[in-house]
């Protein structure tokens, strides 16, 4: 599914992220990116171990992410140039109106990042809604406005996509896309 934002496409894709060859893709990390479970272990496994050592050397340098904060890495062997590192809520940590924050900004970060280098593709997964249990129908329309508000700002992004894992969540978030 695909929707037109401006100058930019706002596309929906079930799969796997590892596989896209965009200029970045979004890992749905922990606060210290250690890659050893979910999206983040797939992507140190196909991206190879150089990913996990810049993502290491850049905690020894700067200390633990935050919840909503975002960093960068190369992407290794993977067919994206990059790969962009976030802290999404773990539910129930926090409120909930904060974790609707904490999830929008973890977002927003990504974004913010994407345009810094300037990239023109990005692929995001849907963060927090695995082990860290946000609810996905809460999630995807927090998300998907998060993107789009940003698609209509002043952005150098042209294409954003949201890869979902399986047919579920692509129909959550293809029912909150047809929703805005």
């Amino acid at each position: 599914m695909k929707k037109h934002i401006g100058d930019a496409t706002l596309e929906l894709v079930q799969g796997d992220i590892t596989a896209l060859k965009l200029d970045a893709i979004v890992n749905a990390a922990n606060k210290y990116l250690a890659h050893g479970g979910g999206v983040a272990l797939a992507i140190v496994r196909k991206g190879g171990s150089q990913i996990q050592v810049e993502s290491t050397a850049l905690i020894a340098k700067r200390g633990p992410l935050v919840t909503g904060e975002a960093v960068i890495t190369s992407g290794g062997k993977l067919p994206a140039k990059f790969v962009i590192h976030t802290v999404g809520p773990v539910w129930h940590e926090q409120s909930e109106e904060e974790s609707d924050q904490l999830l929008r900004k973890a977002v927003r970060s990504c974004l913010t990042i994407a345009d810094e280098k300037e990239l023109k593709q990005i692929a995001l997964p849907a963060i927090s809604t695995g082990i860290y249990g946000f609810p996905m129908e809460r999630a995807a329309p927090l998300m998907l406005k998060e993107v789009v508000d940003h698609l209509r700002s002043q952005t150098k992004l042209e294409r954003v996509v949201f890869c979902l894992y399986d047919s579920a969540s692509y129909r959550i978030f293809e029912s909150a896309l047809a929703a805005l």
